[in-house]
């Protein structure tokens, strides 16, 4: 069995790059960056799936609704601030 090799980001980026612009067969990649081919298509299709991210807008609407919630959290909280400091004030609690 063959020993594993943990590679970095900045490493399978670069790969995965090369295998988009698609001017090299897998098999090249392969044995130009000593990596095998199972590997590359494996982060090829990880960047492609982190591409549609980047650009979804979905998640420009999650992030809207996450912001409300929060806008709408910290109110809530300011209110029940405001009520325990009267209740302190006027009840003596």
């Amino acid at each position: 069995m063959g020993m594993r090799t943990k590679r970095g980001k900045k490493f399978k980026a670069k790969v995965a790059l090369a295998a988009l612009k698609g001017d090299k067969t897998v098999a090249e990649l392969s044995s130009e960056f000593g990596v095998h081919a199972t590997m590359i298509t494996k982060w090829r299709n990880e960047a492609k799936e982190g591409l549609v991210g980047i650009f979804g807008k979905n998640d420009r609407k999650e992030v809207k609704e996450y912001k409300i919630k929060i806008e709408e959290l910290y109110k809530t909280i300011g209110r029940i601030q405001a009520e325990n400091e009267w209740m302190r004030k006027n009840l003596e609690v």
